[in-house]
């Protein structure tokens, strides 16, 4: 019996848990559409009809599969909720092909704006507002020095994972994102 037409919400998510998997594991160097297509039962077209191009759909696929993993935690502790959301990000992009990843999907949208887009109002926007509104709770609850600029936090630890992440010129670990957060909240309280 033949498969019917499947609702578009069901192809999305198959597609995207295809993508997750495969850069997760494979990095982007094999990545293809018609792998996508064969792995998530989805066609070439539907695919691109649903996703401006494959930048766009590694992203959100890429997105979708770390967004769990990457939770910002409100323990009512700043140092405890960063450390614990710093030392996440940091293991993803260390442990797993996330880096590499996510290195590629920065350099190719430096040529694609669509997904330069695309990365800001579904990636790093989000990512950023969770670590901003974090640092305002603490902010409200006496943690944090009222003249402390949530935005320029937020740069001074994520930023500098991101250099290093791009310009691997020092290591980036774990020991590195407690410094960091130990200069970082030494000034901030």
């Amino acid at each position: 019996m033949a498969r019917g037409r499947r609702p578009t919400e069901e192809v999305r998510r198959d597609v995207l848990a295809a993508v997750g998997r495969m850069l997760l594991t494979e990095g982007m160097n094999n990545f293809t559409v018609e792998r996508v297509a064969a792995e998530s039962g989805a066609s070439k077209v539907t695919i691109y009809k649903l996703w401006p191009s494959k930048g766009a759909l590694a992203l959100e696929g890429y997105f979708t599969t770390v967004e769990p993993l990457l939770a910002f935690p409100d323990t009512g502790d700043l140092e405890r909720d960063l450390r614990s959301q710093l030392h996440a990000f940091v293991d993803l992009l260390t442990a797993t092909p996330a880096g590499t990843v996510l290195r590629g999907l920065i350099a190719e949208a430096q040529g694609d704006p669509v997904l330069m887009d695309a990365y800001r109002s579904t990636y790093s926007g989000p990512r950023r507002q969770l670590a901003v509104d974090r640092i305002e709770v603490a902010r409200a609850a006496g943690q944090v020095r009222a003249d402390v600029d949530a935005e320029a936090v937020v740069d001074q630890l994520w930023g500098a994972c991101y250099h290093r992440l791009l310009i691997p010129d020092l290591p980036l670990g774990s020991g590195f994102a407690d410094t960091l957060l130990r200069h970082v909240m030494r000034g901030i309280r």
